[in-house]
């Protein structure tokens, strides 16, 4: 059992947030995409932008800063910004439903297999078990240039919500985070989240099989831009994302 967060929705929600060590993404640190979700769910607006601004440490209760008119929502480690969320617009994408099968051959093409800067993961590491990790592991879609990426993903029962038969908002989150980075180079110039816009239209159904798509927009230095969608079993987005990576040396995060 990890506990996720002491924070709960609405307006009357603690103002501590605890990030499990199960939740990480590079070592010592929290997933992003996961993080960011636990600040839309507490913002509690359909689309929302989240900035990360140190890396989140895990096992520690930071404080959460209500949004106030004109300030985002803060996320704080004592007097350290970590993060910082407000209500967006929705990411305006247009990529398109992968088949299944299509999904399960691009994953067997993982590039991350072959070289991972953060093996461990909650979301792409493909060292985590089944029920542990996400092991969203997008590869490249057969016929594409390698920018176009996807990957099978069935939410099993210990991502549910307050639903049994549904995720929280933050497993949907996670599953759109990490597809981007590997749409770009991650592998070969590690990268990490700093910016994410995204919108979850509906939540992930549990036990339910969904495919994730990613795709690589562009990059400009140290910045890479990237799109990811969320689609269910019958090929509807449920959930859209566009994100800004910042690429880092691994060393930072105690990386090899």
């Amino acid at each position: 059992m990890w506990v996720t967060m002491s924070v709960s929705t609405g307006n009357d929600a603690s103002e501590k947030l605890t990030v499990g060590r199960r939740f990480n993404g590079p070592p010592g640190s929290a997933n992003g995409g996961y993080l960011a979700g636990l600040l839309a769910r507490r913002l509690g607006s359909t689309a929302v932008q989240v900035t990360l601004r140190t890396p989140p440490p895990l096992e520690t209760p930071m404080e959460v800063v209500p949004a106030g008119a004109d300030t985002p929502l803060r996320l704080m480690d004592g007097g350290t910004l970590v993060a910082e969320a407000r209500p967006a617009e929705a990411p305006a994408t247009d990529l398109l439903p992968v088949a299944p099968e299509t999904a399960e051959e691009a994953r067997q093409a993982f590039r991350g297999f072959g070289g991972h800067p953060f093996s461990a993961c909650f979301v792409c590491g493909p060292d985590r078990a089944d029920g542990d990790g996400l092991r969203v592991l997008a590869g490249p879609v057969p016929g594409s240039d390698g920018s176009l990426v996807a990957a099978p993903w069935t939410p099993d029962a210990s991502l549910a919500g307050t639903d049994p038969r549904t995720t929280g908002p933050e497993a949907a989150w996670a599953a759109l985070d990490c597809p981007g980075g590997w749409a770009s180079d991650v592998d070969q110039r590690p990268m990490v989240l700093g910016r994410m816009t995204a919108a979850v239209d509906r939540v992930p159904e549990v036990g339910s099989p969904h495919v994730v798509v990613g795709r690589f927009l562009r990059s400009e230095g140290r910045k890479v831009f990237t799109a990811t969608a969320l689609f269910d079993h019958e090929g509807a987005r449920i959930a859209s994302a566009e994100a800004t990576w910042i690429v880092i040396d691994p060393k930072d995060f105690g990386a090899a």
